[in-house]
């Protein structure tokens, strides 16, 4: 690409890991769970209805999750639920916001190499404001951005909001990320142009179909490194 870009880059899962975690936890919830009769799949197929029908109302984050978890236990659990239940439940969620922050590989080389070719870079993540604040405050790659935008929810409205309070030239904007249904469906269809960055462990339930349905371009790389061939 001639000239300088803005690079509007999600955080969880394109910078830093962040999914494993959540998978983690889970799985210690369903070990705790033991359920006589219900599979994994199964039970993750009920918790993840539980998420969504709760997310339009609570959002993300890693004390949703736990409150997700509870939910569910109380739901499925075929024992008595003992006093301590609770709170070791919620131990499995509240160990996701310890974990130290593990960079994706040529992350850090990347984006040095892209503000040195004058590209405009803005981080754009959604989520529970102050816990991916501070995860931003625990990376090393603040440095390296303009500015920092954390939302609710990436749809196309959200998009569109921050084009025009920026003044961006969609034409020159470019979405990097890793999910299709909040970095790269809705950044195409508000008429921005999108990188896919594919991570083998993104959240089920930001996985979909990538649709190519506006008029900028839609790229893929196979790590964030590749950015480097493109920018």
């Amino acid at each position: 690409m001639e000239g300088p870009q803005t690079l509007v880059i999600d955080a969880d899962d394109t910078l830093w890991e962040n999914n494993i975690y959540f998978e983690q936890a889970w799985d210690e919830f369903y070990a705790f769970l033991d359920h006589s009769s219900l599979s994994a799949e199964e039970t993750r197929t009920i918790f993840d209805e539980i998420e969504i029908a709760n997310i339009k109302v609570n959002g993300y984050g890693a004390k949703n999750f736990a409150k997700n978890l509870v939910t569910c236990y109380r739901r499925l659990v075929e024992r008595e639920i003992a006093p301590e239940d609770v709170g070791k439940i919620i131990g499995f969620a509240d160990r996701i916001l310890h974990q130290p922050i593990q960079m994706l590989e040529g992350v850090e080389e990347t984006l040095e190499y892209l503000l040195k070719r004058s590209h405009d870079l803005v981080l754009f993540t959604k989520g529970e404001a102050e816990e991916q604040r501070l995860k931003i405050d625990r990376s090393p790659v603040g440095k390296y951005f303009r500015e920092f935008e954390i939302v609710r929810e990436k749809d196309e409205a959200a998009y569109r909001e921050l084009v025009g309070r920026y003044g961006w030239n969609p034409a020159t904007t470019w979405m990097i990320g890793n999910s299709p249904k909040s970095d790269i469906n809705p950044a195409i269809a508000a008429g921005l142009n999108a990188v896919y960055v594919p991570h083998e462990r993104t959240w089920v339930l930001e996985q979909t179909e990538l649709l190519d349905v506006g008029p900028g371009w839609l790229l893929q790389v196979e790590n964030f490194r590749g950015l480097q061939k493109i920018f």
